[in-house]
């Protein structure tokens, strides 16, 4: 379904990937862990060009583009298998919770006004946040607007939801209701590419783990695999950091 082939990305002179290759395949949910600096966000946003890598290939069902040469067209044809969810919700201060997601329907993808907002509410009744659809993006919590940013992604319809950081500018308490949203989700089928720094979340929503470290992909397999049995000793030292319960030797 979606498919890297030798995803480089420099920004100057700092090379941030070096070479990434990766398969996704339809109903994955892929987390990706490593520390920061690691190169972890930019792959996400490489994969719906957000950030355009340096070169490489992006292939996303039977779109197909050749990073160096993909026209403005192509690209925007590549965006609408997409849905993103950023650290910092994104909201259209301005407009209300359903007119932040019916935005992309109407304008994007030229679904009608009342076809848009049936289904913005039935997105919003999946959140949580039905009695939110005329608030402002101001009066809700961290936790409601990320809320509103899965629904707006879902929105679209998209072949793959791809999810950065979903939690990371959430204060403690309200991290768990944005976790149960994105399980619920997950049970659905969709596909999903998670930037998380959340272990035992990713550890018991994904089926496939990926760590990264210095623009690489150190160690990639199932939860089971990189949380139990990891093999490569950069992927224990950062495991054992972050979750010093475990038992394995570094």
């Amino acid at each position: 379904m979606i498919k890297l082939e030798n995803i480089q990305k420099s920004f100057g002179k700092n090379e941030v990937l070096k070479g990434i290759d990766l398969e996704v395949h339809k109903g994955d949910i892929i987390s990706i862990l490593g520390p920061s600096g690691s190169g972890k966000t930019t792959l996400l946003r490489c994969i719906n060009f957000l950030d355009k890598a340096t070169s490489g290939t992006v292939t996303i069902d039977n779109l197909s583009l050749d990073v160096k040469h993909a026209s403005k067209k192509n690209i925007i044809e590549l965006r609408k298998k997409t849905g993103m969810v950023f650290q910092n919700y994104n909201l259209f201060q301005h407009k209300t919770v359903i007119e932040n997601i019916i935005e992309g329907p109407v304008i994007v993808q030229n679904r009608s006004l009342e076809e848009a907002k049936e289904s913005a509410r039935k997105l919003l009744e999946k959140v949580g946040l039905s009695h939110k659809e005329n608030a402002y993006p101001s009066s809700l919590s961290g936790g409601q607007q990320q809320r509103v940013g899965i629904a707006r992604a879902l929105a679209m319809n998209p072949e793959v939801l791809l999810l950065d950081e979903p939690t990371s500018a959430l204060d403690p308490e309200l991290v768990g209701e944005v976790l149960q949203v994105i399980r619920k989700i997950a049970k659905e089928g969709i596909t999903m590419i998670i930037v998380t720094h959340e272990m035992n979340f990713a550890r018991e929503v994904s089926n496939h783990l990926i760590f990264m470290d210095s623009g690489v992909i150190v160690e990639s397999g199932t939860p089971k695999q990189i949380f139990d049995d990891p093999k490569h000793a950069r992927t224990k030292q950062f495991l054992k950091r972050l979750t010093p319960e475990l038992t394995f030797e570094i």
